[in-house]
C-alpha cells in the first residue's frame, strides 16, 4: 500500500474525490429541477379540472407604473378567476406563435381589474391575414362589460423583445410582461393569462395548448452524473490496484523497485550500490 501513498498517486485520489464530489452536487441539482418541473407538470394536469382561485390568491398586486414582480415558478400553471373589463384599445398582438404547424398571432387584451390596474389575458390564437403579414389579423372582439375570467397563469417569457405599433395594433415576438407594461398607461401583474376556451372572449379563437415540461430529461441528466460521480472512483480504484499489481509484478520479478517501498521517501543512497 506505501506504493499508493506516492505524490502522484496522493493527488490522482484528491482530483477524484473533488471531481465526483462536483459531480454528485450537479446531480443533486438536476434532482430538484426535475422534482420542480414533475410538479408543474402535476399543476398543468390538475388544472383543467380543479376549481380556480382568486388571481390575488397568486398574483402580486400591481402598483404605480410598469409591472408588479412576478410569481415564482411555483405560481405556473396555476388556474384563477377574476372579474373586469378588457381594454380593447391596448390589445398586444404576439407574432410568430405556431399552432398545427400554422404560424399567427396570439391576442393579448388587457382586463381592467377594479383597483386601476390590468392582468394581460391571452385569448387565444388566430392565423395570420389571407392577404399576408403587412395586414392585420381578423380576430373577434373582446366583450364589453364586466367580464369573469378564468385561465391559468403563464410566467413571462425570457427573452428581450420589442413592443411596437404596427397596422393599429401593439405588436411584439415575446410575451415579456414588464416590457409590455411600459407602453400600457396603469400598472400590470407581473404574470399573464391563458384563458379557458369557454371563458368570455376567448370564443372564435384557438385555444392555446399548455405543453408539459420535460421533467424526464432532468432525471436523466441527475442519473448520468452520478454514474459519472461513481465511475470516476471506480476507475481510479482500478488503476490504482493496476499499478500495484505491476509493482508487485516487477518485484517478485526483480525488475522493478519494491511496491512497499515509497521511491519519493527513500534514502537518497538507496538506490546507489555502495
Amino acid at each position: 500500500m506505501h506504493a499508493l501513498l506516492t505524490r502522484r498517486w496522493l493527488t490522482v485520489f484528491a482530483v477524484a474525490l473533488l471531481a465526483s464530489f462536483v459531480m454528485v452536487l450537479l446531480g443533486r441539482w438536476q434532482w430538484s429541477r426535475y422534482e420542480l418541473r414533475s410538479a408543474i407538470n402535476d399543476r398543468i394536469d390538475a388544472s383543467t379540472v380543479v376549481t380556480p382561485v382568486p388571481v390575488g390568491d397568486v398574483l402580486a398586486p400591481a402598483t404605480g407604473k410598469g409591472a408588479a414582480p412576478g410569481p415564482g415558478e411555483a405560481a405556473a400553471w396555476t388556474r384563477v378567476t377574476t372579474t373586469g373589463r378588457y381594454d380593447t384599445t391596448q390589445e398586444i398582438l404576439v407574432r410568430n406563435r405556431t399552432v398545427d404547424g400554422t404560424v399567427g398571432y396570439e391576442i393579448l387584451t388587457p382586463l381592467l381589474l377594479a383597483d386601476g390596474s390590468a392582468l394581460l389575458v391571452d385569448r387565444g390564437w388566430v392565423p395570420p391575414h389571407p392577404d399576408g403579414i403587412t395586414v392585420a389579423p381578423r380576430f373577434p372582439a373582446a366583450p364589453g362589460g364586466t367580464v369573469t375570467v378564468v385561465g391559468r397563469v403563464h410566467l413571462t417569457e425570457s427573452g428581450a423583445s420589442g413592443v411596437d405599433q404596427r397596422n393599429g395594433h401593439w405588436e411584439t415576438r415575446r410575451v415579456s410582461v414588464p416590457a409590455i407594461a411600459e407602453k400600457l398607461p396603469y400598472p400590470v401583474l407581473g404574470a399573464y393569462l391563458l384563458a379557458d376556451a369557454d371563458t368570455p372572449g376567448a370564443q372564435g379563437l384557438t385555444a392555446i395548448e399548455v405543453g408539459h415540461e420535460n421533467d424526464w430529461l432532468n432525471l436523466g441528466y441527475a442519473v448520468q452524473w452520478w454514474i459519472f460521480a461513481a465511475g470516476a472512483l471506480v476507475g481510479v480504484a482500478y488503476l490504482a490496484r493496476k499499478d500495484l499489481r505491476e509493482q508487485r509484478a516487477a518485484a517478485e520479478t526483480g525488475t522493478g523497485p519494491d511496491p512497499d517501498l515509497d521511491p519519493e521517501s527513500a534514502p537518497a543512497d538507496a538506490a546507489t550500490p555502495a
